[in-house]
């Protein structure tokens, strides 16, 4: 019988993939498309893309599939013929990471969801087959020429934070449920104006502009590929880029720079920084951005506490984490949804 999970640690995974010789490609895709059988779709993808040694993170849901993913790039074409061999995934965009060091993930994970993005929609008249006009790299420089356009981050804040189009509007929310309604809401009386969403790899705004027609709104672009493909089309374009800063990303990276520009600062003193960390308490893990001075200072800690607490015995720590439930924490300015013990971090 074929195994279909990992059974391995993560920590001897790790290890196995800093050992590894061969280079990795990080590469995202998705694709809206009905699967009859989402468990059955999830054990036949797997038993092939282990078999590749694909690492990564994969959703699979009635409405398509989203993935994020790397293999040794000697395998890709194998990879590239395989997922082409699927009817509905038969010449499927696949956006090739920008900023690649290849150990972007070390365990592939295949998970069957309700939906492959949160979208929070009850309405049973909405549909994915009429969404908004795809905008390649050089449309989406045209269009930003133009005064009467809007484009829309139909990311999270801490995403928005390090990285964005220029005069791109933030929907102040870390999740995408959350969103689409306030964009509805903040777009109010603009439904004549030509709006571009976008996202980092484009699932997320090409639901978003499906969205915004279902509520009335006229013209609705989105991104084709997200920041992605935006930044390798504007490199061989040789185009100028209006992506300003660093994508953020869901991978061990968290992050691939598109242009010098640093327009973040560190959550902690102030300086300019836009690189993301999850704080090394394993009772906390806060996602913030942290330079390199307060790394050191705080033992990449995100307050006192969580540093005083990693130098406590290991049993201790792990009084402390039980029962505890630990899930999303960001680290959010502008919704001002900060921890009480994080007011502390101005003042180091």
């Amino acid at each position: 019988m074929s195994v279909l999970h990992n059974r391995v640690s993560n920590e001897e995974l790790k290890q196995l993939l800093m050992q590894e010789k061969d280079y990795r490609t990080t590469i995202s895709f998705y694709a809206y498309f009905h699967i009859q059988n989402p468990q059955e779709f999830r054990d036949f993808l797997y038993k092939q893309l282990n078999g590749l040694k694909v690492f990564g993170r994969i959703y699979i849901a009635k409405e398509g599939i989203n993935a994020q993913i790397s293999l040794p790039s000697t395998n890709f074409e194998t990879f590239k013929s395989f997922l082409y061999s699927i009817e509905s995934l038969n010449g499927l965009r696949l956006n090739i990471a920008v900023d690649d060091d290849g150990k972007s993930f070390w365990v592939l994970k295949i998970k069957v969801r309700e939906k492959i993005v949160a979208d929070g929609i009850d309405d049973p008249s909405f549909s994915m087959e009429n969404k908004g006009k795809y905008v390649n790299a050089s449309q989406m420089n045209n269009l930003l020429k133009q005064h009467d356009t809007i484009v829309i981050d139909m990311r999270n804040h801490y995403e928005y934070e390090v990285g964005h189009f220029e005069n791109a509007i933030e929907v102040p929310s870390d999740t995408f449920r959350d969103q689409l309604p306030m964009a509805v809401d903040m777009m109010k009386g603009k439904e004549e104006k030509n709006i571009i969403m976008y996202c980092t790899g484009g699932i997320r705004c090409e639901k978003a502009s499906a969205y915004m027609l279902h509520k009335g709104f006229k013209n609705v672009f989105h991104l084709e590929g997200g920041i992605i493909n935006y930044a390798r089309q504007a490199k061989e374009m040789e185009l100028d880029t209006k992506f300003i800063g660093k994508n953020f990303v869901f991978d061990n990276r968290l992050g691939e720079r598109i242009t010098e520009d640093i327009i973040a600062k560190c959550h902690q003193c102030g300086q300019p920084c836009d690189t993301h960390t999850n704080c090394l308490n394993d009772g906390c893990h806060l996602l913030f951005i942290q330079c390199k001075e307060c790394a050191e200072k705080m033992d990449g800690c995100c307050s006192q506490d969580c540093k005083d607490t990693i130098h406590m015995p290991e049993e201790r720590q792990k009084a402390l984490r039980q029962g505890q439930e630990n899930g999303q924490k960001i680290f959010n300015k502008s919704k001002q949804r900060l921890r009480p013990r994080l007011d502390e971090m101005n003042g180091l």
